[in-house]
């Protein structure tokens, strides 16, 4: 292999192709599912507590009063990871999120272009790991 065939092998590995994985899931099964992901390896992932609007009714008590409501209190995940882990995350969050209720959560997978490291300028997947 050439310089220039080097060069090419280098840049397909530090472009290889990567995913963003958004989760909304129970917040009761945050900590397990943050276990989880460290155990497989993903140490970082951004998420924040949201509400949504669905189809399973949520019950409420408010001084002394019981109500339901539609507006629904998630966790919401967001993880860029490269092809090679994008599987067992979802497996992970897939397992660990799961109770067998409806509302047990989401899993929606997008294509990421590119990813930059701010701090060391690396981008691809060398960017994320």
């Amino acid at each position: 292999m050439g310089v220039f065939g080097f060069k090419l092998f280098l840049e397909k590995i530090n472009n290889s192709n990567m995913k963003k994985i958004e989760a909304i899931i129970r917040k009761s099964k945050f900590d397990d599912v943050k276990k989880a992901l460290h155990q497989i390896e993903v140490n970082f992932f951004s998420y924040w507590d949201v509400t949504g609007v669905g189809n399973e009714k949520q019950g409420h008590v408010y001084r002394g009063i019981s109500y339901s409501t539609t507006d629904i209190q998630r966790r919401y995940l967001s993880i860029v990871v490269s092809d090679e882990f994008m599987e067992r995350t979802v497996n992970t969050i897939l397992e660990t999120a799961y109770s067998g209720n409806v509302g047990d959560g989401k899993i929606f997978i997008s294509e990421i272009q590119e990813a930059y490291r701010i701090r060391t300028k690396e981008r691809g997947s060398a960017g994320i790991n």
